[in-house]
């Protein structure tokens, strides 16, 4: 984990979205607790996601906006012949080191967030028909972050509900060394 939600200070504005976006990353790890490799590469349903796949997309997903709005390259270049690989791990690619990657990558989000003068400072956006802007503020960067980040949340909760019913509470337990 990056910052401690209790270590922020809940008045400023860059805290709470950059807590928001935390608690959106934690219901996606706490869905691969006490799962093997195995179990974390099932897709139990008529969707082609996987925790695993899930954990390595929005780390990508995540590194790609911030480079982004950093004016760098992304780091991993993505085209319709390999989009789908940003969802399933590889021959080498393990969660523990998916989970490690995601985990730097928080880290220089929040760096960058902070780093920020102003979240009204603007970047371009790439072309594409889906964007109805030219320009978006450091504000909808992280905003964007947290829908990306909540959408799998929502589909990790399903995702490991199918595999052994445990649920978000069982799973917050679960990580605090509690029962549910």
């Amino acid at each position: 984990m990056v910052t401690l939600v209790s270590e922020r200070n809940p008045g400023d504005e860059r805290d709470t979205l950059l807590a928001f976006l935390e608690a959106q990353r934690g219901g996606i790890r706490r869905a691969l607790l006490g799962l093997t490799e195995e179990q974390a590469a099932t897709r139990p349903s008529a969707s082609e996601l996987s925790l695993s796949g899930l954990v390595k997309h929005v780390a990508e997903a995540e590194q790609i906006w911030v480079r982004h709005a950093q004016g760098l390259p992304p780091v991993v270049h993505r085209d319709e012949s390999t989009w789908k690989d940003s969802f399933r791990l590889l021959d080498g690619e393990t969660v523990e080191e998916r989970l490690a990657h995601w985990e730097t990558v928080a880290a220089e989000t929040e760096r960058f967030v902070r780093s920020v003068k102003n979240l009204e400072d603007t970047f371009p956006l790439p072309e594409a028909p889906w964007f109805p802007k030219e320009s978006v503020s450091m504000r909808w960067l992280v905003l964007h972050l947290i829908e990306e980040t909540a959408r799998h949340a929502g589909h990790a909760d399903i995702i490991r509900e199918s595999l052994d019913g445990k649920t978000s509470f069982e799973l917050v337990a679960m990580e605090k060394g509690e029962d549910a």
